[in-house]
């Protein structure tokens, strides 16, 4: 495939998603969104105040949430002014907000709008990361970028009032600034400066920044290390900025709230009480009940559980979202065992954008990059769910990208393995084949955008109005 077809389906891709994203953000009743009012309550007091807000006892009431969320009409009539216990959170999202919300004079609509936008700069980096690692394998990059797009529960998260949006954007640009360091013998100054303002502008975004995407540029960095002998200039390039950015908030935050609680986290949860914990949950239900619960509904809401966490897809989506994802396993399973069967042993050749030219024991950064980025973002996501009981599969998102290229690399190399089959059996079908493994592929995703057509018809809109 050319990188100009490869263009050509990613601006129809674009334009797939900005549609289904703005449907999404307009026609998805108010506050149908987990936090989402609580995310808006933090651009209006900034719009308002021009200041940041202070998390305070009272901020959360656990009694009004649950109130709050049990019905449809609840969440149409009640106030959503209680809620306020995002008002910790790092700051840059709910800038950049805060001039739409006054352009727009409140408009929750024009926010999600906003979250979409950013939504779509996520799928353009997802393309690129895709490129990067799979440079003579246009279609698997394309298909990454798909599913970032088209899961219907991220598409639901990236069309509402939400700091989601711009984290996953950061860290993906950190993933794809990391695997550029790579490219050729020499890092340049400019390269390494993006990347600690990148890194500058996570840490001012989301907690989540900073156990995923940090670790990443360290790891980075550590790997370039082994080719250079200016490490430590490297190292100050990249993080000075990065602390340059960030020490404000860390001071502010530090006067606001005492002590070292420089992200807001003690007094989060000094304030933030009553949620159900995993110990009570357990006693209640036993060890077998609390692991179903956690299985089940970490799988549904991966793919769409939507509202707050109200209204899951029929059992029938699941089924085939199953399908789909085991064929993909097998494939990127299968994959992978050719891919480590033929990898030569020995030092690692120049060839390591691609990945190729090292045996089982040296890894190619892009493979330890985006296994890190699973890795850590699952790890916190079973962290969190040792304490508090909060089985919601859009916690792994920030972990999209790795998730979509495995799924991508299933699909591709085992399509590619049935065409190899048929081909061998009638060498003149070849072309056809050919054709046939692309409509294959592309139907796929294709279906994905066409679940989150039918979930917002279907599932959302007539379960979540009031």
């Amino acid at each position: 495939m050319s990188r100009t077809a490869a263009y050509s389906i990613l601006a129809v891709s674009l334009i797939v998603y900005l549609v289904l994203g703005a449907a999404f953000a307009v026609q998805t009743p108010a506050w149908q969104s987990p936090d989402e009012p609580a995310h808006y309550n933090y651009i209006k007091f900034i719009a308002q105040n021009h200041a940041l807000p202070v998390l305070q006892a009272g901020d959360y009431d656990q009694a009004y949430n649950e109130e709050f969320t049990r019905t449809p009409q609840n969440t149409q009539s009640m106030s959503i002014d209680p809620l306020r216990y995002e008002n910790y959170a790092p700051p840059l999202y709910y800038v950049l907000a805060a001039p739409i919300y006054a352009l727009a004079a409140g408009s929750i609509t024009a926010l999600r709008l906003f979250s979409v936008l950013l939504g779509a700069l996520l799928v353009l980096v997802t393309y690129f990361i895709g490129v990067e690692v799979f440079p003579n394998q246009l279609p698997i990059a394309l298909g990454t970028a798909a599913f970032v797009a088209y899961v219907p529960q991220h598409l639901a998260m990236l069309a509402s009032v939400n700091n989601d949006s711009l984290s996953e954007l950061l860290i993906a640009l950190v993933v794809l600034q990391s695997l550029r360091l790579f490219r050729s013998g020499s890092v340049s100054n400019r390269s390494l400066i993006l990347l600690g303002l990148t890194l500058g502008s996570g840490l001012l975004t989301k907690a989540t920044f900073y156990y995923t995407a940090v670790p990443i540029a360290c790891i980075a960095l550590i790997l370039n290390a082994r080719r250079y002998t200016l490490r430590f200039t490297h190292d100050v390039l990249v993080f000075a900025p990065a602390l340059l950015i960030a020490a404000p908030l860390w001071l502010r935050n530090a006067s606001v709230y005492g002590g070292l609680d420089v992200m807001g986290l003690a007094r989060h949860n000094a304030v933030v009480v009553g949620q159900p914990t995993t110990a009570q949950w357990i006693a209640d239900h036993g060890m077998a009940g609390w692991l179903q619960r956690f299985v089940t509904t970490t799988y549904q809401s991966f793919w769409g559980q939507f509202g707050w966490m109200a209204v899951p897809m029929p059992n029938n989506q699941y089924v085939i979202l199953g399908i789909l994802s085991a064929l993909a396993l097998v494939g990127w399973v299968w994959w992978l065992l050719r891919r480590m069967k033929d990898a030569p042993s020995g030092p690692p050749t120049r060839s390591v954008r691609h990945g190729q030219g090292r045996g089982m024991k040296q890894p190619s950064p892009p493979a330890i990059i985006l296994t890190l980025l699973f890795v850590l973002t699952l790890g916190g996501y079973l962290y969190y769910n040792l304490t508090f009981v909060q089985h919601q599969g859009r916690y792994l998102f920030p972990a999209l990208i790795p998730i979509g290229l495995a799924f991508s690399i299933g699909w591709y190399h085992l399509l590619d393995k049935i065409k190899g089959g048929l081909q061998g059996w009638q060498s003149s079908w070849a072309k056809w084949l050919n054709a046939a493994q692309v409509i294959a592929f592309a139907l796929v995703f294709a279906y994905l955008a066409a679940l989150d057509f039918v979930a917002l018809q279907r599932y959302i809109i007539p379960n979540l109005s009031a």
